[in-house]
């Protein structure tokens, strides 16, 4: 009967999508109710437009239930949806690297001085010295040859780990890349094995001032039984593309084939269609229920061409809904040379992503740590 369009619930909100006032955030409510019914959203009156409502409210809690009450002969109607107000929010943006593997085997291997005489963390570092940039690094147990494996990683470079994890931090991803999807129908027992098999490693070689928990398992796809698991160790936030699936499978560099029928939506940590619509146009969105901040991917830089990078980024930041965070993110793997979809301009097109954000104003922060950031 009485439907609030928006918010939406689980809605993240910052001073973008309404006005700061002495007491709070005043926001627009709007949705729809039978024509005759007189509806009021948290106590105060509406405006009826023929089928639809308007009023507002003004947040000043973190969360706020919003409920929207009007009454027929049939009785008393009434909808609800909760909130999130993002009090402290600024422009900020989160990079993150997923399927890492090789550069942990390459200095194992090679046992350099430093960490950074590997090329690969070199250049993140020079990307932190020159913009500032955080990194977290998604890892896996394994390399995809299953030549190399975390336990084989030295524990002598734990001192450097320490030195550099205001900017620099490993996270769990998968026990391997292959095979794809590995978790979209694994048991919760599996993802709690993997996920405490990779991070025991990461705080026995980088120690806890490296460590991050997770925020992209790998292809983003688990089952929502598993969430809980992900929750008990810490997870608050999941990044994940949530976008319509084409049902044409994906290319070795995992973009999308598009010429299949949509089936619904991917990439999504199978939230519903209703919420993954939702994400596809907003920064965040929280689950109640457990608790985790869903949190859209705005670029992955290893598709993204140089001359790219600025248009897409651009045209997120002139939408209040995508322009508050930058949620950037790459694989490790397209920055080397023997990989067969290598890309030569891997490293600029990753530059450009973090140039743009320096230069429009966004602060990088790593998402575990306080609300999204801040």
């Amino acid at each position: 009967m009485i439907r609030i369009l928006e918010p939406f619930h689980g809605a993240v909100l910052n001073d973008r999508l309404g006005k700061r006032t002495a007491d709070g955030l005043r926001i627009r409510i709007r949705g729809t109710a039978p024509a005759g019914i007189s509806v009021s959203v948290n106590g105060c009156e509406t405006t009826r437009n023929g089928l639809e409502f308007e009023g507002q409210v003004t947040l000043s809690d973190a969360e706020t239930d919003i409920v929207a009450t009007g009454s027929d002969p049939t009785g008393l109607h009434e909808h609800r949806v909760r909130v999130v107000w993002d009090r402290n929010s600024r422009p900020r943006y989160r990079f993150s690297i997923d399927d890492n593997s090789f550069f942990l085997r390459d200095i194992a291997r090679e046992r350099y001085a430093s960490l950074f005489d590997c090329f690969y963390l070199g250049i993140l570092r020079d990307l932190n010295r020159k913009y500032g940039a955080k990194f977290v690094l998604n890892v896996f147990h394994t390399t995809p040859e299953n030549d190399f494996s975390l336990p084989q990683f030295p524990d002598s470079y734990k001192g450097e780990w320490a030195d550099n994890a205001d900017w620099l931090r490993l996270a769990f991803h998968a026990y391997n890349e292959f095979p794809d999807r590995p978790y979209q129908y694994a048991s919760a027992a599996k993802l709690a094995h993997d996920y405490d098999l990779v991070s025991n490693e990461i705080l026995r070689f980088a120690g806890e001032d490296a460590y991050s928990p997770a925020t992209v398992v790998h292809w983003a796809m688990v089952q929502p039984s598993c969430i809980p698991v992900l929750v008990d160790r810490g997870v608050r936030v999941l990044s994940g593309f949530f976008s319509p699936s084409f049902g044409g499978g994906y290319t070795n560099d995992g973009t999308v084939r598009q010429h299949a029928p949509s089936t619904g939506y991917d990439i999504n940590y199978l939230l519903d269609g209703t919420r993954c619509d939702y994400l596809c146009g907003h920064d965040a969105l929280k689950d109640f229920a457990t608790g985790v901040i869903y949190s859209l991917v705005d670029i992955v830089c290893n598709n993204t061409p140089v001359d790219q990078v600025v248009p897409l980024l651009q045209a997120k930041m002139d939408r209040p809904e995508t322009a508050e965070i930058m949620d950037l993110f790459t694989h490790e793997q397209y920055f080397w040379p023997f990989y067969k979809n290598h890309r030569p301009d891997h490293a600029r097109r990753c530059e450009e992503a973090i140039r743009f954000c320096a230069e429009n104003g966004y602060e990088p922060v790593f998402f575990h740590e306080g609300f999204l950031g801040v």
